[in-house]
């Protein structure tokens, strides 16, 4: 697409050539059995005396008492080459008859007439594959790539042009889909306006017909972008590293293809559960109320003659009722509040707690004088503290322990008791004791 500087000097081109379209119906027929017969017969281009036949058939059958019909032929090919309809590709001059073809701006308004192309889940599911293969080819390509020649090959060209087409492809088939849409849309006022009542049930049908079609369109749209986008950012990514811009730029250009494709499915979603709920309330508040459309007529009746008989919604004014309370004195009470006190308190100074240290050096002293296990230690240092405090303090002497020497044990566990203490606890084997 053309940058804002591009475009306007494209607009002003375009309008300082007088540049237009003028198609009548006889000429847009003589298209369209042009690119038909193009397609059925494989032909890459026509003859003059082929031009000449097939506007004579097109206008026996359509102007069957046309007057001088090899003239209007001569006058319809003209004007199809002055609007850039119809091209001659021989290049032999006057010397011989030539050679024509139609163009792409041929192509595209019979393809937009004739063709009927709608997106379906099937097709979207055959094109979001096929595009989800090219873009994994494209990637290996990219991977691969060592030379300019092989950036080109492998993945500028496959990206411009088959990608490209592919997306072209979907988003053609978005355009007949947003055709369907105004179609059944014009199909459900006509039948409310042909049949009001009986119209009810084919109305339902035709929106949950659309609806579900639009939903699975949906969801293979989230399903599917979500992996293309994931591929092109791996292409985009291996491009970056190989400071290859115009590869970088043309998966740019795709992914915006493809986030306009998607951006299409959940703008569609929407917009026809607006119409969708817009119908439906109509269908319960309008038709299914009145179905002999008195009330309906009763007022389109009155519309039509308010400028003779005006009328006017009148309400009377009924005052509110007035309740008069007794006055009562207000008692003002005290809030409740509590002594303000001072929480802020000096610290005081304590004696500090020997116990910690002098179990320290008991364990230390335990190591020192070679014990080589757990429960060695435990039974040394416990039996130095009176009953109540053995039991807070095994666990402490483990912990100094493990922290002093390594230590190890079997698979199977040994639990061992500790001499006369009345404690039965977990034993460990001893390593060399660590310099602190």
């Amino acid at each position: 697409m053309p940058g804002p500087t591009d475009l306007h000097r494209l607009l002003g081109a375009l309008h300082q050539g007088r540049v237009g379209l003028s198609l009548d119906t006889a000429h847009l027929c003589y298209l369209v059995v042009l690119r038909v017969r193009a397609a059925q017969g494989s032909l890459a281009s026509f003859t003059e005396e082929d031009l000449f036949d097939l506007y004579l058939q097109v206008c026996e059958l359509i102007e069957p008492d046309t007057a001088n019909p090899k003239k209007r032929a001569t006058n319809a090919i003209a004007h199809l080459r002055e609007q850039r309809l119809l091209r001659r590709v021989d290049g032999a001059g006057l010397v011989r008859p030539g050679e024509y073809t139609l163009t792409r701006l041929a192509v595209a308004v019979v393809d937009f007439f004739v063709e009927d192309e709608t997106l379906t889940t099937e097709s979207l599911t055959v094109l979001t594959r096929a595009l989800t293969s090219q873009l994994g080819a494209v990637l290996a390509d990219a991977r691969k790539a060592t030379t300019e020649r092989d950036w080109r090959i492998g993945v500028l060209e496959p990206l411009r042009v088959t990608v490209s087409d592919l997306v072209s492809g979907i988003e053609r088939r978005q355009r007949g889909m947003d055709a369907q849409q105004e179609e059944v849309r014009e199909r459900i006022s006509a039948l409310l306006q042909e049949d009001w009542f009986a119209a009810v049930d084919d109305c339902e049908q035709l929106l949950e017909d659309t609806s579900t079609t639009l939903r699975e369109l949906n969801e293979v749209l989230m399903r599917d972008t979500t992996h293309l986008q994931a591929l092109l950012h791996d292409i985009e990514q291996v491009a970056a590293a190989a400071t290859s811009e115009e590869a970088v730029d043309q998966v740019q250009h795709v992914q915006e293809h493809l986030d306009r494709v998607a951006a299409w499915g959940g703008d569609r979603q929407r917009a026809w559960s607006d119409y969708y709920q817009f119908v439906q309330r109509y269908l319960r508040g309008v038709v299914r109320l009145d179905p002999d459309r008195a009330v309906s007529q009763r007022l389109r009746d009155q519309l039509a003659s308010f400028a003779h008989r005006p009328f006017a919604f009148n309400v009377a004014d009924e005052p509110s009722i007035r309740l008069l309370r007794d006055e009562q004195g207000k008692v003002e009470r005290p809030p409740v509040t509590s002594p303000g006190a001072d929480r802020e308190r000096l610290p005081e100074l304590v004696d500090p707690d020997p116990a910690p240290l002098a179990l320290r050096r008991s364990v230390e002293e335990a190591l020192g004088a070679g014990c080589q296990t757990l429960a060695a230690v435990e039974t040394r240092v416990l039996g130095a503290l009176a009953a109540p405090e053995r039991y807070c303090a095994a666990g402490r002497v483990a912990s100094l322990v493990a922290e002093r020497v390594q230590v190890s044990s079997p698979l199977e566990r040994t639990w061992t008791p500790l001499g006369e203490l009345d404690i039965t606890m977990e034993d460990w084997s001893l390593g060399p004791v660590e310099e602190q």
